[in-house]
């Protein structure tokens, strides 16, 4: 019973972190000044554009920001929850990465430069790696469905890191391209949330 309460737990939080991530960039695109592309502009300039001439908007730089807080810190107890819930390490110890990384974004927003681009790094990765590896925590079909979404945000991000601008997806600009790496990982994210809330009953 304990475990199932925990896996209950852990499912809400996570429904909680994509939904919030979602609404959070939302609305801080539609607040954002005029000028502002998905395709042009990477998905943290809603938080600080990058140094030199680093620039944050308000009020959408603090809902960004205070959006990826919140999201990591809930992700970060639901792996705790998880690993409760399971008794196994590999998954909750990657959604953890991937919460540190979700933290790291919003306390270091893009204005800090390199450090920066390492938690968003680690958040892209690990986000990835998790959703692949949830397999082994899933029931059929939702765990072939969380190797998919992190196979395409994981190639996503290699054949950006490797190419650059010859990549299949520079075509989608750099925020397009961006989106396809983060929205895999929250469409996952919520959807585990809901797997995991429907499991424990």
């Amino acid at each position: 019973m304990m475990r199932r309460r925990y896996l209950t737990v852990a499912g809400l939080l996570l429904f909680l972190a994509a939904a919030i991530a979602s609404l959070g960039m939302v609305t801080a695109e539609a607040l954002y000044p005029a000028g502002y592309s998905t395709s042009k502009n990477a998905i943290s300039d809603l938080g600080a554009t990058e140094p030199p001439d680093s620039v944050a908007h308000q009020p959408s730089a603090t809902i960004f920001d205070s959006s990826m807080i919140v999201c990591g810190a809930l992700a970060l107890v639901a792996s705790f929850c998880l690993q409760r819930g399971f008794r196994r390490w590999a998954v909750p110890i990657l959604i953890a990465l991937f919460a540190v990384g979700v933290l790291g974004v919003g306390v270091f927003p893009g204005n800090y430069g390199n450090v920066h681009a390492l938690f968003a790094l680690l958040a892209f990765i690990a986000g990835g790696l998790a959703a692949i590896a949830s397999v082994s925590i899933a029931a059929r079909p939702f765990g072939y469905l969380g190797i998919l979404l992190g196979a395409v945000s994981l190639v996503t991000l290699l054949l950006y890191l490797i190419l650059g601008d010859s990549s299949p997806m520079a075509s989608l600009g750099l925020g397009g391209g961006e989106r396809w790496i983060v929205y895999p990982i929250v469409l996952w994210i919520a959807g585990l949330g809901g797997h995991l809330m429907g499991r424990s009953r």
